[in-house]
């Protein structure tokens, strides 16, 4: 089964709807020039509505370690996420499980960079779109994904529910992410394209 994860969430009943709705993970945004970024108390406050078994993941950009570390005191995160130049050893050094993900274009060999960033639980493969790390609603081609690759697959960037069930049929990944393709504007998710977009994952797989 495919695992879904739903990223940017900023309120509450946007938490409660995605879990409900079948989301196995939720993501955080603690990048500040993000339009879906929350601070690190209003996370505290949004991870209150996280029912069991819905994992937390925070989202990071090229942050230094204090930030990092500060946004620890203050939030329970199961899973860190690294948009940015981070190397191995700065994904490694929380002693929280990473996932790594990487902006793909033609010429960028995905399996030196799994091989690179071995310790990481999967690589989430996202769109390049210049000076913009993530979230931008741009697709890739996916093939440019080699079939061997020796992590997981995230796949993201510019899915929705017209496309997840085909990305899922076609890349067979480990999970998907979707932000933007399930918002009514940004940082606010649209119910409706929440359930839409799992219930097309939920199809592609079975």
């Amino acid at each position: 089964m495919t695992r879904i994860k739903i990223c940017g969430l900023t309120r509450e009943i946007d938490v409660r709807d995605a879990s409900a709705g079948g989301a196995d993970a939720l993501g955080l945004v603690f990048y500040s020039p993000s339009p879906r970024y929350v601070s690190a108390a209003r996370a505290a406050q949004l991870l209150q509505s996280f029912p069991p078994f819905v994992s937390s993941v925070g989202l990071f950009v090229n942050a230094s370690v204090d930030e990092v570390r500060l946004v620890l005191k203050q939030v329970r995160l199961d899973i860190l996420q690294f948009h940015g130049d981070e190397s191995p050893q700065y994904c490694a050094q929380f002693g929280i499980p990473f996932i790594k993900a990487v902006r793909v274009r033609p010429g960028l060999d995905l399996l030196q960079y799994a091989e690179t960033y071995g310790a990481a639980k999967a690589l989430l493969l996202d769109a390049y779109v210049d000076g913009i790390p993530g979230g931008t609603g741009a697709s890739f081609d996916w093939s440019l994904i080699p079939p061997n690759l020796p992590l997981p697959i995230i796949l993201s960037g510019g899915l929705s529910a017209t496309s997840v069930g085909l990305a899922v049929q076609t890349i067979r990944p480990y999970a998907v992410d979707v932000s933007s393709g399930v918002e009514s504007s940004k940082g606010i998710k649209d119910k409706q394209k929440m359930y839409a977009f799992i219930k097309e994952v939920f199809n592609a797989t079975v």
